[in-house]
């Protein structure tokens, strides 16, 4: 795959270059080792496309955690624990939630995150501008860098999966909060 965009989220970019160039070389090198024809293998059951050969992205988040995982990366994985004392009326759930609910971060490495979506672009948007800033708050990061597709790759996609472009305009026209981490988006195609 190839990196064709670059987007500075609340000075992202800067911030990034400036205290993990090492790491940003590296993701650098996780997007260009990532070979897309091995990745178009979904057969496409949607009525506007039968039959059509699109990019898998499972496929191609597994080839990016194998080489996320090959230099090192963890994943990230933090255990939310609910109160319900903002329950009213007296509210009492018929059941617990059972397990241990969590939140993970695709990658990390030396206090830099790192997620990878091929997915709708309200997961574009949660990862940014919660997600991260959870794990910053939490001390688990200092940084972000958010790997999506840029338009060209998301047409050879299931639709639904949202893309660079769409991305930055929201995030441009939504602007910056007082609680954002800076964050670098980058944009790859085939």
């Amino acid at each position: 795959m190839r990196l064709v965009g670059e987007y500075s989220f609340n000075g992202g970019k800067e911030a990034v270059e400036k205290k993990y160039p090492h790491l940003l070389k590296e993701i650098k090198e996780v997007i260009d080792s990532v070979n897309a024809n091995d990745h178009k293998t979904k057969q496409s059951r949607e009525k506007t496309m039968p039959g059509k050969m699109l990019y898998s992205p499972k496929s191609m988040n597994a080839a990016f955690k194998k080489e996320f995982f090959k230099r090192k990366w963890n994943s990230g994985k933090v255990t939310c624990k609910y109160s319900n004392e903002w329950y009213v009326n007296d509210f009492k759930p018929d059941r617990e939630i059972t397990g241990k609910p969590w939140r993970e971060m695709d990658f990390i490495k030396e206090k830099l995150g790192v997620e990878v979506q091929f997915g709708k672009y309200s997961f574009m948007v949660y990862n940014v501008c919660a997600k991260m800033t959870i794990f910053h708050k939490l001390g688990y990061i200092d940084l972000g860098v958010e790997i999506v597709p840029v338009h060209e790759l998301q047409k050879k996609m299931s639709t639904g999966v949202s893309y660079f472009e769409q991305f930055v305009w929201d995030l441009d026209n939504r602007g910056v909060s007082d609680i954002d981490i800076p964050v670098l988006i980058l944009g790859i195609t085939v």
